[in-house]
């Protein structure tokens, strides 16, 4: 598969978790996600599409003016992809970290994302507090 559009895919990918309106971020998962794609991450598993935006949509709602910002390029090599990226809050300050692996289907689109968070000391620390 094509470097350049794996890459695209990817960035498609970062921009739904970016987008605010939930038509758009659907639109931008029409493109990039598979309907039955899987994602997991230390928190969550969970596989389709409307499940993904579902999520996305939830997690926008809770953190109001933050967005997703790559931290690397992104490495490709057959169908896999990996790319590191970090929370930005409203306020500028960075959140968690993830290195995220996704396979791409052979119709150019995600078919599994898996996300390695490492969280924010702020995170670790607000876990600790009663």
């Amino acid at each position: 598969m094509d470097k350049s559009a794996i890459a695209k895919t990817v960035t498609q990918y970062m921009a739904a978790w970016n987008e605010p309106d939930d038509t758009a971020r659907r639109t931008l998962l029409d493109q990039c996600w598979s309907d039955s794609g899987v994602y997991l991450d230390p928190n969550v598993s969970f596989a389709g599409r409307g499940a993904l935006a579902t999520k996305i949509g939830e997690v926008l709602a809770s953190r109001p003016g933050a967005r997703l910002e790559f931290m690397s390029g992104i490495d490709v090599h057959h169908h896999v992809g990996r790319f590191l990226w970090r929370l930005v809050r409203a306020d500028g300050t960075f959140g968690d970290t993830s290195i995220d692996f996704g396979e791409v289907g052979p119709d150019g689109r995600l078919v599994k994302i898996v996300g390695l968070l490492r969280c924010s000391a702020t995170a670790r620390l607000n876990r600790l507090t009663p």
